[in-house]
């Protein structure tokens, strides 16, 4: 039995796994595929921090507060604006090469919603420089992988998690890993939005499913951040650090039409609406000039040349918004526990009260690697005297390894992979940037409809051998399960916070202004909202 299993291979798990186990705490990190390949990776413009005396704190908080509109925690948010310089340090000294000024100072630049240039960065590919550093961190402190093995269920008995079953996707076998805690770093659900999307198609919120599943409550799932800018058709991101060193967002005209460094949700609806009323939307860094682009947006460059044939420094980008970035997650305080014990949750996973209804730029690498080290450091406290002792094989590794045996006997009548894809589209056109209570119900019902078809659904591949098709069918039970928690959790907010816009309730209502709170009780979802009499 290990102290520690971390599910997730991401800054935030990664960031955990170092916390622990140079705390002495021995640790396994257990990941659906490699981090080299998960989502912080595409986290390109970079972290916030206050490192220049004419900022602060409080203008962090303050800023990080409003982005929230009014469903951030205060205390928590400013224990993360008061932590960054350290975090930054931190990473620093493990070796990111953070781009510099002309003192050799970390350079900053400033992102949308933000009062003051406070984004650190490594050109733009500041994720993918963290998760490579903190990747070589836990190699040379020798933490234990399990790679390519897929969450399928944490073990509960006595209302304690002590483990978690896995998939072997090379072998195709359950695997029971049991741990005295378990921190969960499994990223968004984002896939929700099929073909709309910016991120890996791995984010199909694996480790939020298993752990409502489990009897955790899950809040905010119905806040999703669409990107303003993702090339057109292909859905690459490209970076709010184009806007930041000065790009511009313009119609086929070339009018600028919106403050380009505004909140994303307010960008990404102006965008929108101008495409929906048969309008061309660009992205315009030519004046910025090629030394500029080269040094400060290299990624951007090369991105738009690969998807769209574009030279930046000469042509205009076609742009449109996409899906981006889960506000919601696994319900945990202040110190990442969730509200199953021996449980934790950290990243992209996690509603840490920190963004609420739509998130500041740059904070959410900032975010991971804060609470990746605070739930570590809480295990280590807690840990000191627990012991944990338990027979093997669990109940609920039998129940799964059933399951799985079980799924190579259901019929494939319906192809799950043309769901999936429809999925996609009634999401983003429904229960994306403008939501109404009508479409979303209609959303609501087909979900049911393929929750009832699931077991007709099944795979064509019957081999045991690294079988991505099992893996796809697995995951689309879960965005299933995940899907009617966002839908309902959408109908029930009647009004519009941050990136939860509705065109039948446009304004914000005070009585709404409370996090949703999303649970299975004997097997049923509830969803009500934080403080209500029904909500517990």
């Amino acid at each position: 039995m290990r102290d520690v299993i971390i599910v997730g291979s991401g800054g935030a798990g990664l960031s955990a796994a170092i916390h622990a186990k140079k705390a002495g705490l021995d640790v396994l990190v257990v990941s659906k595929t490699y981090p080299t390949h998960s989502q912080t990776s595409q986290a390109q413009g970079g972290i916030n921090a206050v490192l220049n005396q004419k900022d602060s704190t409080e203008k962090h908080a303050a800023d990080t507060l409003k982005s929230s509109h009014g469903l951030g925690n205060q205390y928590v948010i400013q224990h993360m604006c008061e932590n960054a310089k350290a975090t930054i340090e931190w990473l620093d000294e493990l070796g990111v090469p953070f781009t510099r000024d002309e003192s050799f100072m970390i350079d900053q630049r400033k992102m949308g919603g933000a009062s003051f240039a406070r984004v650190c960065y490594s050109s733009d590919y500041t994720g993918l420089k963290i998760l490579h550093t903190l990747y070589d961190t836990c190699l040379k402190e020798s933490i234990d992988f399990l790679h390519e093995h897929m969450l399928l269920n944490f073990i509960v008995e006595n209302k304690k998690v002590i483990g978690i079953t896995a998939l072997d996707i090379c072998k195709g076998e359950v695997k029971e890993l049991l741990a005295k805690r378990v921190i969960v770093a499994t990223g968004g659900y984002i896939s929700l939005y099929n073909g709309f999307n910016t991120n890996s198609k791995a984010t199909t919120g694996d480790g939020i499913a298993a752990a409502l599943r489990a009897g955790a409550k899950v809040s905010n799932m119905e806040f999703v951040q669409f990107h303003p800018t993702a090339i057109k058709g292909a859905n690459v991101l490209i970076s709010e650090s184009a806007r930041g060193e000065g790009g511009y967002i313009v119609d086929e005209e070339g009018n600028r039409f919106i403050d380009e460094l505004k909140p994303r949700d307010e960008v990404a609806r102006a965008i929108y609406e101008k495409i929906q009323n048969n309008h061309e939307v660009f992205l315009d860094v030519r004046h910025l000039g090629l030394d500029k682009i080269n040094q400060a947006i290299p990624q951007e460059r090369r991105l738009a040349m690969d998807f769209a044939k574009v030279k930046l420094e000469e042509e205009l980008l076609s742009i449109n918004p996409a899906a981006h970035y889960c506000m919601g997650g696994i319900c945990v305080n202040e110190n990442a526990q969730t509200t199953l014990e021996n449980l934790y949750a950290c990243g992209e996973c996690a509603q840490t009260n920190v963004h609420g209804a739509n998130r500041l730029g740059g904070n959410s690498l900032l975010e991971i690697i804060t609470f990746g080290q605070i739930a570590a450091l809480h295990c280590v406290n807690e840990l000191k005297n627990s012991t944990i002792k338990k027979t093997t094989p669990t109940q609920q590794f039998l129940n799964d390894k059933a399951f799985i045996e079980q799924v190579y006997s259901f019929p494939n009548q319906i192809d799950f992979y043309a769901q999936k894809e429809f999925m996609g589209k009634i999401f983003f056109r429904n229960v994306g940037l403008f939501r109404n209570d009508l479409n979303m119900k209609a959303v609501l019902s087909q979900i049911r409809q393929w929750q009832k078809e699931f077991a007709f659904m099944g795979i064509g591949d019957k081999s045991k051998l690294y079988n991505q098709n099992l893996v796809e069918f697995i995951e689309f039970g879960n965005m299933l399960e995940l899907s009617e928690v966002v839908v309902i959790s959408a109908i029930s907010r009647c009004e519009s916070r941050g990136a939860h816009f509705r065109s039948d309730h446009p304004f914000e209502v005070e009585d709404f202004a409370k996090n949703s709170m999303a649970y299975k009780h004997e097997g049923i979802l509830a969803v009500d909202f934080e403080g209500n009499k029904d909500e517990n």
